[in-house]
């Protein structure tokens, strides 16, 4: 294919012609690369002016990640007690995780007043006694002494055994720790999963497998004469003293439900409104004027904060929550539908009008036809944000799940039940974000 050649004159006529095309400024020419450097410097300064490499140095990884396994595991941590001439004391912190009356088997007391706690295997345990505690690290014993003169570290201790302060550390890895003192030891032992999450010690289904659940459920006898097995299981779990699912259940259904009525409050107070904000539709300055700046005004305050007053002039509860929502929908959603209804198509409105439609009738089959698919699209993607966000007010007193995982997180040992209601949270807004994308697409049709 023969190549077009250009001539001096035809060359300088397109530049004339083009100049824009040709000749280009300087921000053309280098203004991402400008706007690259402007932002990595911003984000030099930011690292230097937030002391960003201290916080990250003087980090307590190793508590984080404890907090981490905290959430897909749970520990047993029994306290044994060490006194001379008498067996080795066994106690148990209030969680409840076994039963009193029933053995555990990694945890075992012998007939001469010792305990045997394994981790894993007999090769990785402690035997404890009044006056020693034997470590068995791959199945080398190593004998720490006890008593009134403090606890002795063995010479031949591996790196998993330590001496910090008046005790004595064992690491086990991922099965446990023990701190061994010198009247007592504090045993850290770790499985997979939540501990008594389907029932609690007090029911009768504890302790049994799928297969004995299910063969109790279906074809064994009644335990309770007043109910069926099934109606029984279901009654324990929602009891479940440790993992409070009723209570956690009716939380969350708390915050569906005040983030759907503020939402909803929201949206039928926005809608008039906006009308009276947009310029094409009501033709008075002075009104758009002032409504528009009612939105920005309730838009400008977060949410958070008006959690927080309505929570100090009411109380903590539901009502400040859908309060709070209320008033920040009633700005976003309020501009939101002032920009649509701003951008209608005139010409539908003039042809209401052409046939001598009232003002009112002009609205109603010139516009809102028009913006009502955008309204109740807005009105449902903010349904959906408010859910997530109905979560963190809770947390200020605002009630629903955000309280009850607020309190779960302050005992600095509930990770796990931190854990389950992020889950069930993670859940809920998958369901409605798909409930939400769906009712949009059948509004406003899919986009491909």
């Amino acid at each position: 294919m023969a190549q077009l050649a250009l001539n001096d004159a035809e060359r300088q006529a397109l530049l004339e012609a083009y100049p824009a095309v040709f000749v280009k400024s300087f921000w053309q020419r280098y203004g991402l690369a400008v706007g690259a450097g402007v932002v990595a410097v911003y984000l030099v300064f930011c690292f230097f002016f937030f002391n960003v490499g201290a916080v990250l140095s003087d980090g307590r990884w190793d508590r984080a990640g404890a907090y981490l396994q905290d959430w897909y595991s749970w520990r047993a941590q029994p306290r044994l007690k060490l006194a001379a001439g008498k067996p080795v004391d066994v106690q148990w912190n209030n969680r409840a995780q076994y039963r009193t009356d029933g053995p555990i088997d990694w945890l075992v007391p012998a007939s001469d007043g010792s305990v045997l706690v394994t981790f894993g295997s007999e090769a990785d345990s402690l035997v404890m006694r009044p006056d020693m505690v034997t470590v068995n690290l791959n199945g080398q014993p190593h004998d720490v002494a006890v008593g009134a003169s403090g606890v002795v570290l063995p010479e031949d201790a591996p790196e998993a055994m330590t001496l910090k302060g008046d005790k004595v550390l064992v690491d086990f890895g991922f099965a446990g720790s023990a701190e061994i003192r010198a009247s007592q030891v504090y045993v850290q032992r770790r499985f997979l999963g939540w501990a008594n999450f389907w029932f609690d010690t007090k029911s009768a289904f504890w302790g049994m497998s799928l297969p004995q659940l299910v063969s109790t459920i279906v074809v064994g006898e009644r335990i309770d004469p007043q109910m069926s097995n099934l109606q029984l299981a279901w009654r324990d779990f929602l009891g479940n003293g440790v993992w409070q699912h009723a209570d956690i259940i009716s939380k969350l259904i708390q915050t569906i439900v005040m983030a759907f009525v503020g939402t909803l409050l929201g949206t039928l107070v926005a809608a008039p409104l906006a009308f009276i904000a947009a310029r094409n539709i009501t033709p008075n300055r002075a009104a758009n004027w002032v409504m528009k700046r009612t939105f920005d005004l309730l838009r400008s305050i977060d949410m958070l904060i008006w959690a927080l007053f309505f929570t100090r002039s009411f109380g903590p509860g539901p009502i400040p929550g859908i309060a709070a929502i209320f008033f920040t929908d009633t700005g976003a959603l309020g501009k939101v539908y002032a920009e649509a209804l701003e951008n209608v198509d005139d010409k539908e409105r003039e042809g209401v009008k052409s046939v001598g439609a009232h003002t009112l009738e002009v609205q109603r089959y010139g516009v809102v036809p028009q913006v009502l698919p955008v309204f109740i699209s807005q009105s449902l993607y903010f349904w959906e944000s408010n859910i997530r966000s109905a979560t963190v007010i809770g947390a200020v007193g605002a009630g629903g799940i955000g309280l009850k995982l607020l309190e779960a997180m302050k005992t600095n040992a509930d990770w796990d039940k931190v854990a389950y209601m992020v889950v069930l949270i993670l859940a809920v807004v998958f369901i409605f974000d798909n409930i939400s994308n769906a009712l949009r697409s059948r509004l406003i049709g899919s986009r491909h």
